[in-house]
């Protein structure tokens, strides 16, 4: 034996301590020990990550385009459209700067960008369109204020309203504006100051809900001149960069967020006569600056985010994605990304039934991530997928039925409609599930879409069929008007 004093030493129990005495064994033939080789969880039950693959610029702002492809920008270069495809990456400059802009899709598919970047805290009263047929912009009447941090939201009708943000002096704006597809109008009776970047939703009955960041809840009436009314309180206080996510109509997740962080989440149904906020089960990590992805399946997939306090703490990076399953309001952990995406990191589903996520940085704190990943969900390894034959159609209306051709048909549970993502800073600003009525018919399923155009906003959709095992055909792109 060699008997040595170290300069520190651990003993059970105690920690670290100076000065112990440590005996070491002199081996004179040594052999490495063998240790177990545990494998990690099969891709059946956590899913599996792509390695993560080069981009030109940060992704902060992401949509999902009719063509299956994806556009972004960040706060410096030029907005970039993807090919899932091929993985080319193709510039397309937006006519002014769209960095912390609101924005939402337009019934016929466009993208309408309101608002936009001067310096921090002062926004641009500019308001653009991106038309995913020719990958062009094009600027149209401004806003009566500039708008930085605002949140679009497409209404019943097809208008949008956009609400929140800082104007072009740095001050809160606290006028929504509506966009009727030629001009804005004032809701000049409805000023109210709101957290930035709002998380707001079209409620049951048309009006818009306002779930947070602040703890209480409120429904803005966009008809006239505008009118607000106090909803619910939610259970926790401040979720500032917590993510929300309509799940079903009128049913809303809100999942983390506050400073320091919380791993609580709530939910609501707007579709009762008195709807309060309850508690739904927590994830396992608290986290802040992370996103919610609804899933075919129903599932809502919580990606990235910081268990740390702060403005933008790499600190407490968080890796492990979360399932939420909303039949039992528990979450399951699955597998972990490589790369850190807090502040500014993205994530959207992909036709194909993957999640792109991508994002983090462009701000002061932490790495700017020019790169993305691409997860595979579980469902992707629990067997063959159901299968959609022949056309669907690209343009659909309110209560028309539709049949889709599938080989499938027998073992077909769940159809579900998925509007599109348009994400930035933590919320999803089009995203909502609309689980749909259906029956089985001969080699195909006869589908009845939505007849409340509060249920489903008009615009660009994703349409799944899911079979008994929980696994999703691919999706297949629809316009709802």
């Amino acid at each position: 034996m060699l008997r040595i004093r170290a300069a520190w030493s651990m003993t059970a129990g105690a920690g670290w301590r100076r000065g112990a005495r440590l005996l070491l064994p002199l081996l004179c033939a040594c052999h490495e020990p063998t240790w177990p080789v545990i494998p990690p969880p099969p891709a059946a039950q956590v899913g599996r990550w792509s390695a993560y693959l080069p981009a030109p610029i940060v992704q902060l702002h992401l949509h999902l385009l009719p063509t299956g492809k994806v556009l972004s920008w960040g706060k410096y270069g030029d907005a970039q459209v993807w090919d899932p495809a091929t993985g080319v990456f193709s510039a397309v400059p937006a006519p002014s700067r769209v960095f912390c802009a609101g924005h939402d899709f337009l019934p016929d598919g466009r993208l309408l960008v309101a608002g936009g970047h001067i310096s921090d805290l002062h926004g641009l009263p500019n308001t653009n369109v991106f038309d995913p047929a020719t990958n062009t912009w094009q600027a149209l009447p401004p806003m009566a204020a500039g708008r930085w941090y605002p949140t679009n939201t497409t209404l019943p009708d097809g208008e949008v309203v956009t609400i929140g943000g800082t104007d072009t002096a740095g001050v809160d704006v606290t006028i929504p504006e509506v966009w009727n597809g030629t001009a804005w109008r004032q809701l000049t009776t409805a000023a109210l100051a709101l957290p930035l970047y709002p998380r707001t939703f079209v409620a049951p009955d048309g009006r818009i809900f306002y779930a947070g960041e602040a703890q209480q809840s409120r429904y803005l009436d966009v008809s006239g001149t505008g009118q607000w009314t106090d909803g619910p309180l939610r259970q926790f206080g401040t979720r500032d960069y917590g993510s929300a996510v309509m799940y079903e109509p009128g049913k809303i997740l809100y999942a983390g967020g506050g400073d320091p962080p919380t791993s609580t989440a709530e939910i609501i149904d707007l579709n009762q006569p008195n709807p309060t906020w309850q508690y739904t089960g927590s994830m396992a990590f608290a986290r802040r600056q992370m996103d919610a992805t609804l899933l075919p399946t129903g599932d809502v997939l919580v990606t990235g985010g910081t268990t740390s306090g702060g403005f933008n703490n790499p600190e407490g990076a968080v890796h492990s994605a979360e399932l939420w399953s909303p039949t039992t309001g528990a979450w399951t952990r699955v597998a972990a990304n490589a790369v850190t995406r807090i502040y500014h990191g993205t994530t959207l589903l992909l036709p194909d039934g993957r999640i792109l996520h991508t994002g983090s940085g462009d701000a002061t704190g932490a790495v700017d991530e020019l790169s993305y990943e691409l997860y595979s969900p579980p469902y992707l390894f629990q067997g063959p997928r159901p299968t959609i034959t022949g056309a669907v159609p690209g343009a659909v209306t309110y209560g028309q039925t539709v049949v889709v051709g599938t080989p499938d048909a027998a073992a077909i549970t769940k159809v579900t409609l998925i509007r599109f993502s348009s994400v930035t800073h933590a919320f999803d600003q089009g995203q909502r599930l609309v689980p749909l009525s259906f029956s089985p018919a001969t080699a195909a399923v006869s589908i009845a879409l939505p007849s409340s155009r509060a249920a489903a906003p008009p615009g660009p959709y994703m349409l799944f069929l899911v079979n008994g095992a929980g696994v999703p055909s691919e999706g297949r792109i629809l316009l709802l008007h």
